[in-house]
């Protein structure tokens, strides 16, 4: 019997890979003890989806690898020392989203992504912190079901603007925390939920 998916990845192999192995699975846990891996993840993201922005995740997902080498792996610490001939080099690159201001703000989140680390002892830990590092599992039955935006992106998105993030709205943010595991919003029907449901029973819990 063929396995039960969200719907949202059907038709495209690109999308149902990053379905299976990786949307919704939690970065950075257990709480504290990030690796500098799951901060390049998280950081990865945070550029992704604000690229994403007004167009498809299909669209930005195509273009992952493209994004890969012209931002240095998505190495923070290197974006955030990107200048002038970085940014005209990226707004050259075919292969990535060509927009001004999503690409000034790749380079200031990335700054602002290091002063995070710096303040709260990691990305990870930070973002965690919003839902004490237990994921949040939600229980939809259909996608149309599944909010654009929730009172906690509401509440991460305010702080990562008061840090002086760009391109982090509650919309955007939301998607962010989906895909980086703060909440599991596979439908229950999918056999991602209960996967990832099960591995999280010890700290998840049903909220919103």
């Amino acid at each position: 019997m063929s396995r039960v998916r969200c719907e949202w990845c059907l038709g495209d192999e690109q999308m149902l890979r990053y379905h299976d192995r990786e949307w919704g699975t939690p970065i950075g846990l257990p709480l504290g003890q990030a690796s500098a891996d799951a901060e390049h993840a998280q950081f990865e993201f945070l550029i992704l989806e604000g690229a994403q922005a007004g167009l498809s995740w299909r669209t930005v997902l195509h273009k992952r690898a493209a994004y890969r080498a012209a931002y240095a792996g998505f190495d923070p610490t290197t974006v955030a020392a990107f200048g002038d001939a970085d940014r005209q080099r990226l707004l050259a690159d075919a292969g990535i989203i060509r927009n001004r201001l999503k690409v000034a703000a790749s380079i200031n989140n990335a700054q602002c992504f290091l002063e995070v680390q710096q303040a709260e002892g990691g990305f990870c830990k930070y973002l965690w912190g919003f839902v004490d590092g237990a994921p949040v599992q939600n229980a939809w039955s259909a996608m149309a079901a599944i909010p654009a935006a929730t009172d906690l992106s509401c509440r991460v998105s305010a702080d990562l603007k008061r840090r002086g993030f760009r391109f982090v709205g509650p919309t955007i943010v939301y998607a962010h925390l989906q895909a980086v595991g703060l909440v599991n919003d596979h439908v229950v029907d999918c056999f991602r939920h209960a996967e990832l449901a099960t591995s999280n029973t010890s700290k998840g819990r049903a909220s919103r």
